[in-house]
């Protein structure tokens, strides 16, 4: 306890010589547990990308706090038919650089999130035909797609509107360092890893926000991350790592606050035909060998709660009617030799060792777990730089990774993660361990064409339950997580966490 107290008080020392004082009321700084990867709002669909994003560009719409639908560069919209979507623009913004949002900065900027050379949002961005003024209208424009999209509108929060002037004029170097947008934030300074600054935009089109600067700091060290909410060097802390929940509890410096997480964690894997876990007694087998309630406990510390699929209870074709395998380690080994593995088999198991709360420790429970039933596990955990160009390489058979849906659509989710890979239509960016399925791709084509949303979120739970059945078990669900945030007290923070763990810092203010 008497090292870790001097750590603590080192890392708090540390962080105040770097942040130089403590935050005023016309500046915060915010711990998160990821660092953006670029500023180029179409390089990356991390949400701890998307985060960052959110305060430099806008939509045509915007969440809140609650996960509600909202305008923003747009200010209404409706559905015309299968596939056009009507906008109907806001007038008076501009970007940050003092150029004016025009409809054309739209048209440029969904053409560009399909163009493969820049965008990780080509599923989205690959589906979009055409970008259109009505009846010459500039502040009135028509998207159509190619395929009938039923959640293209609830996706647009996250799809951020460029300047099409500065952008084609710049290289992607620039474009990926010195973002231009529209949002309630400038960019400061970025120093990968280690800071981003931002200012507040004073012409923002929704008024100029409370807070002054504001500063994303990623801290991925548990016992650094404590000590700086606790030495009062950071004002909010994102990611409360599980094992100090309870110091956090009871430290009169911190407030915690927590909400039920979207994210869920889980198993893909591989259906390869020479692969042992194409057989669907192995995939079983390690299902029931897993004690979930127990990493739970250990592990998670309480901080989570059992999943038995990918969605969440709030996306669009969750299904109550799912539940998990039970946990049975004795029948799991009865079906690893049903299988033809009574002496188990070797397994590579990856994953990323500093991006979901306590990755590594739960990638070693599994192991555990799987290692009293006779399958040897190597367990080959890594950065998530290097994890998740191996995912979008699609070069795994059986790892780890979390995922919620920003659009709130199980359509949108099958569509990166368990559809089979097609890239010429952005299908299966993230089905790292290539599973395939006929049946479940066909329905989920018939799901695509229903636009009634109360048919289509009843074709997405068949959809569902059958990617889950025991017959198919497309991943092995872990838990989700719950998300935790801690604020240091008597600085009068108004901070409410929003349901995509997004830190937008507009709706972040101080007592006055």
């Amino acid at each position: 306890m008497k090292k870790l107290a001097v750590i603590l008080l080192l890392s708090v020392f540390a962080f105040s010589l770097i942040s130089g004082a403590v935050s005023a009321q016309d500046s915060i700084v915010v711990g998160v547990d990821a660092p953006p990867r670029t500023m180029d709002p179409y390089g990356s669909d991390a949400d701890s990308n998307l985060s960052v994003m959110s305060n430099l560009f806008d939509g045509l719409l915007q969440r809140n706090t609650a996960g509600e639908l909202l305008p923003a560069l747009a200010t209404s919209w409706e559905r015309v038919d299968d596939f056009t979507w009507r906008f109907t623009l806001r007038e008076g913004v501009k970007f940050h650089n003092g150029n004016d949002f025009t409809w054309e900065d739209v048209k440029f900027s969904l053409e560009r999130l399909g163009n493969p050379e820049v965008s990780e949002f080509l599923a989205f961005g690959g589906n979009i035909v055409s970008v259109e003024t009505v009846d010459g209208d500039p502040w009135t424009i028509d998207i159509t797609t190619e395929v009938a999209t039923p959640f293209f509108a609830e996706n647009l929060h996250q799809i951020f509107i460029m300047d099409k002037e500065s952008t084609e004029a710049r290289n992607q170097g620039e474009i990926g360092t010195e973002p231009i947008g529209t949002g309630a934030y400038k960019l400061e300074e970025w120093v990968r890893g280690s800071y981003l600054m931002m200012t507040a935009n004073p012409d923002y089109w929704e008024g100029k926000p409370a807070i002054e600067n504001a500063e994303y700091r990623p801290i991925s060290e548990a016992s650094t991350r404590l000590a700086s909410i606790s030495g009062g060097t950071l004002d909010i802390l994102q990611g409360v790592p599980v094992t100090f929940i309870d110091q956090v509890r009871n430290n009169e410096n911190i407030e915690l606050v927590t909400r039920p997480g979207r994210r869920s964690i889980f198993l893909p894997m591989t259906n390869d035909e020479d692969s042992p876990l194409a057989d669907i007694r192995v995939r079983q087998a390690i299902y029931m060998a897993i004690d979930i309630e127990e990493i739970i406990e250990k592990v998670m510390n309480g901080q989570a709660s059992p999943a038995a699929q990918i969605p969440d209870p709030p996306t669009l074709g969750y299904s109550e009617d799912i539940e998990r395998l039970p946990y049975d380690p004795d029948r799991a080994r009865e079906l690893l030799a049903e299988a033809g593995y009574p002496d188990g088999f070797d397994l590579k198991f990856d994953g990323p060792n500093n991006r979901y709360v306590q990755d590594e420790e739960i990638m070693q429970a599994v192991a555990g777990f799987l290692e009293r039933i006779g399958i040897r596990v190597e367990v080959d955990s890594k950065p998530m730089s290097i994890f998740f160009e191996e995912v979008a390489n699609q070069e795994l058979d059986f790892y780890l990774i979390g995922w919620f849906d920003g659009s709130y659509d199980y359509g949108r989710t099958f569509t990166q993660l368990l559809h089979t890979i097609v890239p010429e239509r952005g299908l299966g960016g993230l089905n790292g361990a290539r599973y395939s399925d006929e049946v479940l791709d066909s329905i989920y084509d018939v799901a695509t064409k229903i636009i009634n949303p109360d048919i289509r979120g009843t074709n997405l739970q068949v959809l569902n339950r059958l990617a889950m059945s025991p017959e198919k078990l497309a991943v092995v669900p872990l838990h989700y997580q719950v998300d935790s945030y801690a604020t240091y007290r008597g600085r009068g923070i108004n901070f409410t966490p929003r349901s995509d763990t997004w830190i937008v810092f507009k709706e972040i203010s101080y007592d006055n």
